[in-house]
């Protein structure tokens, strides 16, 4: 008898954790949790003083590399900066990285042309490598922690710049500069959504 009431009652949370999931989607059959967190990341530019743990980043990249990319080349790779000094030198490189001398961490997605696909499917490394930014800011989110990405590609003198300072091989092109930390701002997101930029079918 003891064994069957312990089936009963493990039978009966697992059919109430199923009904509180259908009760917490909505009619798109999206978890109300997964859905929030897309729509309230916002670029946070921020941050506390308090370092990102080496066990976050590997969270994050984790989901980086979950990201989609054309005949699963996965043409990237990463540069992980922590070391302050190498935040505040980077921060100097274009005005829009300013945020990187007041953050613990970032991340440089690059895309590795060697492992990109060859003739005019070459450059759909930019793609893979932009799937990935969007992994890492949303990554970031589910920790808890704040990001913004600021562009480096195909602007020539970031490129350059950050190629050199990082000392990447010539294959290797950097796409993007996410700066994380643990948020100090917490703006509101703003509503994008614009029912006139969608087409059904025809324009």
């Amino acid at each position: 008898m003891k064994l069957r009431n312990i089936l009963y009652i493990t039978l009966g949370a697992v059919m109430a954790s199923a009904c509180g999931n259908i009760e917490s989607s909505d009619a798109t059959g999206i978890e109300r949790s997964e859905y929030d967190m897309i729509m309230s990341r916002t670029s946070i530019r921020q941050y506390t003083s308090e370092p990102v743990s080496l066990g976050a980043v590997d969270s994050i990249l984790h989901m980086a590399m979950a990201a989609p990319s054309a005949v699963n080349k996965q043409p990237w790779c990463f540069m992980v900066i922590n070391k302050r000094e190498m935040l505040d030198s980077i921060s100097c490189m274009a005005s829009s990285w300013k945020q990187a001398a007041r953050a613990p961490l970032a991340i440089v997605v690059c895309g590795d042309t060697d492992k990109a696909l060859e003739g005019e499917a070459a450059e759909f490394w930019i793609q893979d490598c932009s799937a990935v930014s969007e992994n890492i800011l949303l990554g970031a989110h589910t920790l808890g922690l704040g990001a913004v990405w600021c562009g480096c590609y195909p602007l020539k003198e970031r490129v350059d710049r950050l190629s050199q300072y990082l000392a990447l091989p010539p294959s290797v092109v950097p796409l993007s500069l996410i700066v994380i930390g643990h948020p100090s701002e917490h703006p509101q997101p703003k509503r994008k959504f614009d029912s006139t930029a969608v087409h059904y079918n025809q324009w």
